[in-house]
C-alpha cells in the first residue's frame, strides 16, 4: 500500500497554539512526524518591552489562560534576580498556595480531556465537576478562577484573609474522596490499562536527548523537577514527594498526573496551616541595570523567563521559553510505530496547551479529504470500544 499523508493543524483543539503535524501512515500505521511552529505569534516579548516591569505581570499572566501563574510565577523571579532580592516569607508560602492550586486543576482538565478523546466521558463529566471546587477556591483566595493577577515583583498583590483559610482547607478535603474514586476508576480499568499502555512509550535515554520537561520527563524516569532542584517559595519547608515512574508510555503520563494532584493538596494545606506573619510586598520602586532568570515548575514542566534591565521602568529584553516547546519534538520519538487512532492521545500526552479554531483535514496523496478531527476521535474512541469487545467487557 503507498504510504500516505495525513495533515494535522495548524488549527486542532489538542495542541497548544497553532501546530502543523505532519503524519506519514502505511495503512493504520504512522511511519514518520514531523511538526511546524510558529503559526501564532502575538508579540509578547515585544510587547513586555513597551510596559513597566509591573504591567508586564498582567501581560505574560495571558501567555497561557491554564498557566496564569506559572509564568508570572517565573517572571517575577526573573526581575528579583536583577536586583537581587528574597520576597517576604509570607509572600512565598501565598504564591506557592497559588501555583498548586493551578496544578491541581491543570493536572484535572487533562484527564478530563483524555477521557474524552478516549470515549470515557462520563470521567470527563466527573472530572470537570470536581475541577470547579478547585476554581472556587482560586477565586475565594484571588478574586479570579483563572489569570489571577496575584503576582508582582517584589512579592504578591493579595494577602490571605485569616477567615477565608478554614473555608479554603474545608474545600480541598472535599475533593479528596473524588479524587480517590477517580485514582481508583482509571488505575483499576482493564480497558484503559490495554489503551494506554506501552503506547507512545518515550525512553529515559530519548527523554535526555530531547531535554523534555514535567512529566513528559519524569514518565521516563528522568527524576527533575525546578521545585526540588533549586527550591523557591515555600518548596523546601514543605515534605512533598517527586512522582517519578519508569515506562516512558501514555499510561504513565497518566498515573504521574494522578499522583501529583495528591502532592499539590498535601502542599496546599500545609502552606494554609503554616503560613506565616508579616509583609506580603517588597514595593520595588526601581530595577537597576542588569539581568536575571527566572524558573518555575509549572504543570507541564519548567518555565523559563530571561529579562534584562537597562535601568529604565521597563525590559529592555524579555525571553520566554514554554515547556510545550521542550517536549512538542519528543512527538518524534512517540508516535511513528502507532497507528493513526492512537497519534492523537500521544500527542495530547504531552499536555500541550489549546487554541480555539479547528481546522483539520486528512487527505491521502491525490488529495481527496477522508476524516475531519471529529473523525480523528471517533478512530481513538473506536479503538477504546473494539479493546473492550474483545475484552469482554460491556
Amino acid at each position: 500500500m503507498a504510504k500516505s499523508v495525513i495533515p494535522i493543524g495548524p488549527f486542532h483543539p489538542l495542541q497548544e497554539e497553532p501546530e502543523f503535524f505532519t503524519l506519514t501512515v502505511d495503512g493504520e500505521m504512522v511511519v514518520d512526524i514531523d511538526v511546524a511552529i510558529g503559526y501564532n505569534h502575538r508579540g509578547i516579548e515585544k510587547l513586555s518591552e513597551m510596559k513597566t516591569f509591573d504591567q508586564s505581570t498582567f501581560l505574560i499572566e495571558r501567555i497561557c489562560g491554564i498557566c496564569s501563574t506559572s509564568h508570572p510565577f517565573a517572571y517575577t523571579r526573573a526581575v528579583e534576580d536583577i536586583i537581587p532580592v528574597e520576597v517576604p516569607e509570607r509572600a512565598k508560602y501565598i504564591r506557592t498556595i497559588i501555583a498548586e492550586g493551578e496544578r491541581i486543576h491543570s493536572h484535572l482538565l487533562w484527564l478530563a480531556l483524555a477521557g474524552h478523546f478516549l470515549g470515557y466521558n462520563t470521567v470527563y463529566m466527573w472530572v470537570w465537576k470536581l475541577r470547579e471546587e478547585i476554581l472556587d477556591v482560586m477565586e475565594i483566595l484571588s478574586g479570579n478562577r483563572n489569570n489571577y493577577a496575584m503576582f508582582k515583583p517584589g512579592g504578591v498583590r493579595r494577602d490571605i484573609k485569616a477567615e477565608d483559610i478554614p473555608v479554603v482547607a474545608k474545600k480541598i478535603d472535599s475533593i479528596i474522596p473524588t479524587v480517590n474514586r477517580l485514582k481508583k476508576a482509571i488505575l483499576d480499568d482493564p480497558v484503559l490499562h490495554a489503551r494506554l499502555k506501552g503506547i507512545g512509550i518515550l525512553t529515559k535515554e530519548e527523554a535526555l536527548d530531547y531535554c523534555a520537561l514535567g512529566p513528559t520527563s519524569r514518565a521516563s524516569g528522568v527524576a527533575k523537577d525546578v521545585r526540588k532542584d533549586a527550591p523557591y517559595g515555600a518548596y523546601d519547608q514543605v515534605e512533598w514527594d517527586m512522582i517519578v515512574t519508569e515506562n516512558g508510555d501514555v499510561w504513565d503520563k497518566a498515573v504521574i498526573r494522578i499522583l501529583e494532584t495528591y502532592e499539590s493538596i498535601k502542599i496546599v494545606k500545609h502552606c494554609l496551616t503554616n503560613l506565616p506573619d508579616g509583609e506580603i510586598d517588597l514595593n520595588i520602586k526601581d530595577i537597576p541595570p542588569g539581568e536575571g532568570i527566572g524558573a518555575h515548575e509549572a504543570p507541564r514542566g519548567e518555565t523559563f523567563h530571561y529579562v534584562r534591565s537597562d535601568g529604565t521602568n521597563r525590559p529592555a529584553r524579555h525571553k520566554v521559553r514554554a515547556p510545550t516547546f521542550m517536549n512538542l519534538p519528543t512527538c518524534k520519538a512517540t508516535v511513528p510505530g502507532y497507528t493513526v487512532s492512537d497519534a492523537t492521545i500521544i500527542l495530547a500526552a504531552i499536555d500541550p496547551c489549546y487554541c480555539c479554531t479547528e481546522r483539520v483535514a486528512v487527505v491521502d496523496t491525490k488529495g481527496k479529504q477522508m476524516y475531519n478531527a471529529q473523525d480523528l476521535i471517533r478512530l481513538s474512541q473506536e479503538k477504546t470500544q473494539s479493546l473492550k469487545r474483545k475484552m469482554g467487557i460491556k
